[in-house]
């Protein structure tokens, strides 16, 4: 169905991909693996004909009889989304705000097929249905924004999927996702592919992932193909040394070390630096008449969380849960309908402006996408300095030293303070998010989702200096993921959520080898791990 030989690609003067070559028969899924920056996408995107600028490309690729590489406009928009669909990494972005899900899945049939607006229509119906979003629960006139992270995907899949192709692609499909709703997608795409016949590139940085879905493999690094062959004898064998790098990043624990304390945390003893309780979150929704509220959504439901000084609590759900909720409460940016949370002397439910600064002095927040965080137009100084106005006024002097060091603890040097977030890597921007989060010395840092988006290398080295500034610098931890593995890796114990309650609390071995919970039997179920994917296929 596709072979790739000898591809060459290079942007501007600048070497991308070095003599890829790639083989696909119908019906087959093959997974390509490897880094941020390994060459993975530009190889989907050349498929598909859509490089950027300034690209040029030689070598081969033929999908079926048509050759690709030089292939018109016209034969490339006739093929994307008829012959090859492909799924991009981050669906809000690639989905149309402004247009109904209905419409963006029933604008490629029409194209492509020249049916009738209600013949389209009925298509996308079945495509969603086909998807788990039965038009009965999700209607075509539904926006983007209507949608979860998870739904949105599966919006994604069904335009990709609508006109039946032959060839889907998949980059990243299941990155931002938790890890039921990665499980769901990974076992509906697999179910597409046989179902259909078609076949499937699946392009991730997660070994794990690509072990319980694909029957071939491809590894990727600097735009080089290091290694290929059968899934189960790659990732068995690991003969490549990058190949068995891949495989440890993505088991990687942090070694533990225990929080260094300060005079003021020690003097605290075991005494609570946060203490949650009975904490309710209700949202209003529609009228259900012109003389009736509708009755309000609960997002948090009754909770109780204690933080002491130099511990890290993991806070684990599915999407929806109420995990972000809770943080926003904790972060004081939101309020609670009822309940209280103490962080140290002040109440944050019912605090003044005066104490809510002092307080958000001492609370910070690692958000889980960082460039979306960051103001693309200013520079590092600004963007890490952000945090130091709750201090008052600082001198230029000072404030350009405090970002220095705040630089040094993270690993970057001065020579980032007069950059822009895209001059950075992933991995690299993520370390200027944790700057940001240190430079006032906060007590606490809420970390939602901090390694979520990033390949499994650069997640390892994130969550060992995690583990570092807590033992250096004695910081608390509230740590927000859908990943377990992660969990285990930073956290001393772990809070599972689910409908807005918290259903389980224990430590994270307690937890994650026995969990009790219907919700953590699910988490723990559907994480991805390398060993026992590889165990499930040899019984298989």
């Amino acid at each position: 169905m596709l072979e790739i030989e000898d591809l060459n690609l290079t942007i501007g003067e600048t070497p991308i991909l070095h003599q890829v070559n790639v083989s696909l028969k119908k019906g087959r899924v093959l997974g390509i693996v490897g880094e941020s920056g390994s060459g993975k996408s530009l190889t989907a995107l050349s498929i598909m004909q859509l490089l950027p600028n300034g690209a040029r490309a030689s070598g081969s690729i033929r999908f079926g009889d048509r050759q690709l590489l030089n292939a018109s406009d016209e034969l490339m928009q006739d093929m994307r989304g008829d012959d090859i669909g492909m799924i991009f990494q981050e669906p809000m972005t690639a989905l149309n705000p402004v247009q109904s899900i209905g419409d963006q899945i029933a604008e490629g049939i029409i194209l492509h097929s020249g049916v009738s607006r209600d013949q389209a229509d009925r298509r996308a119906a079945e495509m969603l249905e086909r998807v788990g979003l039965p038009p009965t629960r999700y209607p075509l006139s539904r926006f983007p924004h209507e949608l979860s992270g998870g739904q949105r995907q599966r919006v994604m899949i069904a335009i990709a999927c609508a006109q039946g192709p032959d060839l889907l692609i998949a980059d990243e499909p299941t990155t931002a996702l938790d890890v039921t709703l990665q499980a769901q997608i990974l076992d509906l795409l697999k179910s597409m592919v046989e179902d259909e016949g078609m076949g499937l590139v699946l392009i991730s940085h997660d070994l794990a992932v690509v072990a319980q879905v694909t029957d071939d493999i491809l590894v990727m690094r600097d735009g080089r193909v290091l290694d290929s062959g059968p899934t189960e004898q790659i990732l068995r064998e690991q003969k490549h040394p990058y190949t068995r790098q891949l495989a440890e990043a993505s088991s990687h624990i942090p070694e533990r070390q225990e929080p260094i304390l300060s005079d003021d945390q020690t003097d605290l003893g075991r005494t609570p630096l946060l203490v949650a309780e009975n904490v309710v979150r209700d949202y209003p929704t529609k009228r259900e008449s012109l003389f009736r509220k509708g009755k309000p959504f609960r997002a948090v439901d009754h909770v109780d969380l204690t933080l002491y000084p130099g511990q890290s609590i993991g806070l684990v759900g599915e999407s929806g849960c109420g995990k972000s909720t809770l943080a926003r409460m904790v972060l004081a940016l939101d309020r609670p309908t009822s309940g209280s949370i103490a962080f140290r002397q002040a109440n944050l439910a019912t605090a003044d402006k005066q104490e809510l600064q002092k307080a958000r002095r001492d609370i910070q927040v690692v958000f889980q996408d960082p460039f979306a965080s960051f103001n693309p137009r200013h520079r590092v100084e600004r963007l890490v300095s952000e945090p130091l106005y709750l201090e008052g006024h600082i001198s230029r002097e000072e404030r350009r030293r405090r970002v220095a060091e705040a630089l040094h603890e993270v690993g970057l040097n001065a020579g980032a303070l007069d950059k822009h977030p895209h001059e950075f890597s992933g991995g690299q921007r993520q370390r200027l998010a944790i700057a940001r989060a240190l430079i006032t010395r906060p007590a606490l840092i809420v970390l939602d989702e901090p390694v979520s988006a990033l390949d499994v290398s650069i997640r390892a080295q994130v969550l060992d200096l995690l583990a570092d500034l807590r033992a250096r610098l004695g910081l608390t931890y509230l740590f927000i993921s859908h990943d377990l593995g992660v969990v285990r890796a930073i956290c001393d114990e772990v809070m599972v959520m689910d409908a807005g309650q918290i259903v389980e609390h224990g430590t994270c071995g307690d937890i994650f080898d026995a969990p009790q919970s219907s919700a953590a039997k699910r988490l723990v179920e559907a994480t991805p791990d390398l060993e026992r994917a590889l165990a499930k296929r040899l019984d298989g």
